[in-house]
């Protein structure tokens, strides 16, 4: 099979129906944070044995396609006697582990409040070791932001030029890259100020990917939602959200991209959720598959569940199943089991 096809047949495998992607990707920073919330100390193994509650919970592999996981995550194993390597454990399931390898957002000079992400250097070698650890498709966040006077063309055209550069680099290296262009949800911005925004950054993301010579059909699109801010008085509602989100994608996604798997970004996980449903049930004749990929939303509930408590691993891996089980019949467009987090 040539590199193109095994590019292929991994993005498909990664959006097909019914499944979608656990991002367990988050730094060491953030999930110290996230730790915080719940008053369990951030540490390798806590870390260590947080992730493996969510991916040895049996049943796991009927709604996860795929799970990207952080450099240390990558590394680590079960916490039981044989000490299987994540990466293992998960091809045991049929679920491709995926990994994180942008380095985080910095200032990008010159422009005050707007970021562009690092991690090109040495990328090319990073890569080749993540495929020999069991990696088979990669993820790149880069962020914009809506405010005043921003974003930037400058901003823009950064971050799509290195998102095509990573997303090169992942199919030379025989790796699905996951492109993430995210347009934040903060601030005070109208619903129409979103779609505005993330029309134009998606249009010239696809022209950079193009410029590239990137292969649509083995990359997976990780966009924002066209949503209100977060701090906007007038909240648009769950259909507005779900056609203005297609209307934008249809205008600006090419049709033999593989797949659309979005991010929550900030959302409740029963919102990200009813998101979802509304478009596939209305959109079910749509040119890719609209699936997730979601991190906090997916995992609010287990993280509140658990609490570090050996004797919460049940409960909390329940609360995990139920919230992948949701966002599975989402991408059917089917009724779901709504449980937000008390």
């Amino acid at each position: 099979m040539s590199n193109a096809n095994q590019l292929k047949q991994i993005a498909i495998n990664l959006v097909r129906k019914g499944k979608g992607i656990l991002a367990a990707d988050e730094s060491n920073p953030t999930c110290e944070k996230r730790f915080d919330s719940i008053g369990v100390e951030s540490s390798f193994e806590s870390r260590n044995e947080y992730r493996d509650i969510l991916f040895t919970s049996d049943g796991i592999d009927d709604f996860i396609s795929g799970v990207i996981l952080f450099d240390e995550t990558l590394r680590q194993s079960t916490t039981c006697d044989k000490k299987i390597p994540f990466p293992e454990l998960l091809n045991s399931k049929g679920i491709i582990p995926g990994i994180k390898v942008d380095k985080g957002a910095a200032n990008l000079e010159g422009f005050l409040n707007e970021k562009a992400t690092a991690g090109l250097d040495g990328l090319d070698e990073r890569l080749a070791e993540y495929y020999v650890l069991g990696a088979r498709f990669a993820k790149w966040r880069a962020v914009i932001t809506i405010g005043d006077d921003i974003p930037t063309d400058a901003c823009i055209q950064a971050n799509a030029h290195s998102l095509a550069r990573y997303a090169s680099k992942c199919q030379q290296a025989g790796i699905v890259p996951i492109v993430e262009p995210e347009v934040l949800m903060d601030g005070t911005h109208t619903i129409e100020i979103c779609n505005m925004v993330t029309n134009k950054v998606l249009k010239i993301v696809f022209e950079q990917l193009s410029m590239y010579n990137v292969l649509f059909e083995g990359i997976i699109l990780k966009p924002n939602m066209i949503i209100s801010a977060i701090d906007c008085p007038a909240q648009a509602d769950i259909e507005k959200v779900a056609d203005m989100t297609y209307a934008c994608l249809k205008e600006t996604v090419p049709e033999n991209v593989a797949g659309i798997a979005f991010l929550s970004g900030g959302q409740s996980g029963d919102l990200a959720t009813s998101h979802l449903r509304k478009m596939n049930e209305k959109y079910h004749d749509a040119p890719w598959n609209l699936t997730f990929s979601y991190g906090r939303a997916l995992q609010h509930d287990t993280l509140n569940t658990w609490k570090g408590k050996n004797e919460n691993r049940k409960a909390a891996q329940a609360s995990f199943l139920l919230r992948a089980k949701n966002n599975s019949l989402a991408t059917f467009g089917r009724d779901i089991e709504m449980l937000e987090a008390k």
